[in-house]
């Protein structure tokens, strides 16, 4: 019998994530068993799962092994970041409340706002600056070229104006008139994240702009639907202060809560918000992952 897997329920802004502490790098998790744990009928119930292993990459003394509901190995997660950063902290991973995680998508610097009670209230992520080259989305097509403000047809007579952006890991941004409510995203957001265009899949984001705020609905590529997301609303946020539509700084408004993007001078872009323990727990990852 295999020995049980500990772990540990996070969630920010409704996004939640089975996290294992795996410093020394014994307990790496295959598919299979990444699905099994994230299936919200027969296993714990989460949006992805985050392992965390030491390293000394970029001086960083966490790595952020993640991967989607699905199994599927993804570059980046910013609301998963933050979740990071919380347990980094509950469990004194870490001194101090800044520090450097390494992940797919690069080395990103953590500041926690810690109350006096000693829990986490936010944290703040940098997470580099945005691209919109369709080499590094990746997108099909010229690699200088870009796809920002175009008009995509997502269906029979409904064509909107979308902007691609890489954060790390691609997203397709629709910008839409009305509430993202109305559109019907579980039919939709497959199509895209699958559609020919984007060779690796894509993050789908329904975005409305009402000035400094911006109300989102996002299919996550590997986990479907979510509460929110992190690398979502930066793509978000860059995709429409450069098409003019938004300030520097936004409200991102997901159904899962808030969170706060600024994209500095520099282009770089900062992430805020908020990631809090739900529970911790072992299950025998065996028997969950068997057919």
């Amino acid at each position: 019998m295999s020995e049980p897997l500990v772990f540990s329920k996070y969630q920010g802004t409704g996004n939640d994530f089975v996290m294992v502490v795996d410093l020394e790098d014994r307990r790496p998790l295959g598919p299979a068993e990444v699905a099994a744990l994230c299936d919200r009928r027969t296993g714990v119930g989460a949006d992805g799962v985050i392992r965390l292993v030491a390293t000394s990459e970029g001086g960083a003394a966490l790595f952020m092994d993640y991967a989607n509901a699905d199994g599927s190995v993804a570059e980046m997660c910013g609301n998963g970041i933050r979740c990071v950063g919380a347990l980094a902290h509950d469990r004194g991973l870490v001194d101090g409340p800044a520090f450097d995680v390494a992940t797919r998508a690069g080395v990103k610097h953590l500041e926690l706002d810690v109350g006096g009670d000693g829990a986490v209230r936010s944290v703040t992520v940098g997470m580099g600056s945005a691209d919109f080259t369709k080499a590094s989305i990746p997108m099909r097509g010229p690699a200088w070229e870009t796809f920002l403000g175009q008009p995509f047809e997502i269906g029979p007579e409904m064509t909107l104006t979308a902007s691609a952006v890489s954060m790390g890991n691609p997203h397709l941004v629709l910008f839409v008139e009305d509430d993202p409510a109305r559109y019907h995203v579980p039919h939709i957001g497959p199509a895209l994240e699958h559609h020919d265009l984007f060779p690796e899949g894509t993050n789908v984001e329904f975005a409305r702009v009402h000035g400094d705020r911006i109300d989102v609905r996002v299919w996550e590529r590997g986990s479907g639907e979510t509460m929110a997301c992190g690398s979502g609303a930066c793509a978000v946020a860059v995709a429409a202060n450069e098409a003019g539509l938004a300030p520097a700084r936004v409200t991102i408004r997901f159904p899962g809560g808030d969170v706060e993007v600024e994209r500095g001078d520099d282009g770089g872009v900062r992430l805020t918000g908020p990631a809090a323990h739900v529970f911790d727990g072992t299950v025998d990852l065996q028997a969950l992952a068997r057919p």
